[in-house]
């Protein structure tokens, strides 16, 4: 290869970057990934084998930014409206790892498909005023496949335990790895309430798996990179993909432009900052014979895209997370939450259309609520608690007890998000990064659906606690509800959306108007440019983003490639 030499250029190596690298290699052509971020992951030269620079080291993760990016260096804004102004706040907004791997590196791997409705919920349950709730341009059945070949290529532990899950034609990889002992407690006091809790499908070597060792339960999934790389995504991918001899990854290669033709109608390459060069990182340039591919996640995505002024009006729009609420419970005892994978059982039922659910719709004035995958699982971050309990006399033994950590478990719903078009990333107007370009902004205010379905889900989660023997239990929201006091510190999430659950951005749609891509993930504009994360989600849906995207990423490649379906 040489800087003018490759089929494909990808922007982003996490896991929609590393499953396009893969099927597109794999098919013959050749690629060059470019990464912002630093490589801690896997070496670039054969054998490939992970560096294995991780550790269960709390400050280097989430105080010294290992995994990047540094807030310092490039910060985001947000805001609830444009009535706040141009920003409530400066610095963390929604960050994830700038790095080789991308957010498969920091992710606890929990890798659920989505439903048959999930993809047509306009038809399925109606409009909701207020939001833009719409069908994908595609169906369940023809992301089915991929999402089998996804699963292969990450290595996913689960089992068919979930009652409401979309039907497959492939098995797990892998079977389910050790539960978590506190899990199979709270699983047994939701199964007391009705609910219907599983084995979560995860991304963690149960068994040794693709030259990978197995989990060995050390407790530091989320957040950290796997100190023995049994996480497999995406560095499986990439490593096969690297195997090929076809793929380069160029580690520190900001992308700043997509480069276009005379008529401005076709891309033929991207430019980039070299940060391995300081102090002034130099612009080089790569040319593409066929196609850019842009996998830098639904932030940096339409960032890149407003920059460059492609994509349309939609770009940016209709942004949603995951609305979180968490439901505590302090038991008397350790529950035992520091060790093991973070999370090991989920249960859907707050997302099913259920006499119940229709009745907290009907009380609410709603046509229906959905709420979202609930996760059974706890807390591992000492330096973090040492932060919630702030200084004074009491601190030292507000450690000791650890009523927010050792005595602590959770239920975490990941809550439908309704995309509204005032909710957005666009890029903010001062503010700019170390390398002098716009920041991204973040305006996002939930809708009154998802005030409903948290309320609700709080309800139900804190009685099952209790049974499941919490001397107390409460519920917290991120955002949080009600007012926003700017100079409250009572909230550790603070008061942009914790989660990094981040979509919609660059809408996938039959209608140039009101989507950015097709349904084959291809700009409207400019269609050799191809979108292969989360960006182009239609809905939010209730489940974790990571293998939908990659299912998605998977069928957009093939279909790129010419390669047989599925494959």
């Amino acid at each position: 290869m040489t800087d003018a030499d490759c089929d494909v250029i990808i922007i982003g190596s996490g896991p929609g970057g590393a499953t396009v690298a893969e099927v597109l290699t794999a098919a013959g052509w050749s690629v060059i990934v470019l990464e912002k971020g630093r490589n801690h992951l896997l070496a670039l030269d054969a054998p490939f084998e992970p560096l294995k620079h991780f550790a269960n080291d709390e400050i280097a993760a989430h105080r010294r930014h290992l995994l990047g990016p540094d807030p310092l260096l490039e910060p985001r804004t947000y805001r609830r409206t444009e009535a706040d102004g141009d920003r409530l706040m400066t610095g963390e907004v929604n960050n994830l790892p700038s790095t080789v791997g991308g957010g498969g590196v920091h992710a606890d791997a929990k890798l659920p498909r989505f439903r048959e409705e999930d993809f047509h919920l306009l038809s399925e349950r109606g409009p909701i005023d207020g939001a833009e709730v719409l069908d994908w341009p595609l169906e369940y059945a023809d992301l089915e496949l991929h999402y089998g070949a996804a699963e292969r290529s990450f290595g996913v532990a689960g089992e068919e335990g979930n009652p409401f899950a979309a039907p497959r034609t492939t098995p797990f990889p892998m079977p389910p790895g050790d539960d978590m002992p506190m899990a199979v407690v709270s699983s047994a006091a939701a199964a007391r309430a009705g609910l219907h809790p599983y084995r979560a499908p995860t991304g963690v070597n149960s068994i040794p798996f693709d030259g990978r060792d197995a989990c060995v339960d050390c407790g530091f999934c989320g957040g950290y990179g796997c100190p023995v790389a049994a996480k497999g995504d995406p560095i499986a991918a990439l490593q096969r993909a690297l195997q090929t001899g076809r793929c380069e990854i160029r580690p520190e290669s900001y992308a700043t432009e997509i480069v276009l033709d005379a008529a401005g109608t076709r891309a033929t390459g991207v430019r980039y900052l070299d940060l391995t060069v300081h102090p002034d990182a130099p612009v080089r340039e790569l040319r593409a014979g066929r196609a850019v591919v842009l996998a830098a996640g639904a932030f940096e995505t339409p960032r890149l895209l407003l920059r460059n002024g492609l994509g349309g009006d939609a770009v940016g729009r209709y942004l949603t997370y995951h609305y979180q609420t968490f439901t505590l419970g302090i038991f008397a005892d350790p529950v035992g939450g520091e060790r093991g994978r973070d999370v090991t059982h989920l249960h859907d039922d707050l997302m099913i259309d259920t006499p119940e659910l229709r009745a907290v719709a009907a009380a609410a004035g709603l046509p229906w609520v959905r709420g979202g995958v609930v996760e059974h699982g706890s807390a591992n971050a000492p330096v973090e608690e040492a932060t919630t309990y702030g200084s004074g006399p009491g601190h030292t033994a507000s450690m000791v007890d650890s009523g927010l950590r050792k005595r602590m478990w959770v239920f975490t719903m990941q809550g439908e998000d309704l995309a509204q078009a005032a909710n957005r990333i666009d890029l903010d107007p001062s503010v700019r990064d170390a390398w002098g370009l716009p920041a991204g902004r973040v305006t996002y205010a939930p809708h009154r659906h998802e005030l409903v379905a948290s309320a609700h889900a709080g309800t139900v989660h804190e009685a099952v606690m209790l049974d499941a023997g919490a001397q107390a239990s409460f519920t917290a929201t991120s955002p949080p509800q009600g007012e926003l006091d700017l100079h409250a510190v009572a909230n550790p999430l603070g008061m942009a959306p914790a989660s990094r659950h981040v979509m919609g951005t660059a809408r996938m749609g039959t209608d140039p108007r009101t989507s950015v891509v097709s349904p084959e993930q291809r700009l409207w504009d400019v269609d050799n440019v191809l979108v292969c994360d989360s960006s182009v989600f239609v809905t939010a849906a209730g489940y974790n983003p990571t293998l939908t995207l990659a299912a998605l990423a998977h069928r957009a490649a093939t279909l790129l490639s010419g390669a047989e379906r599925g494959r």
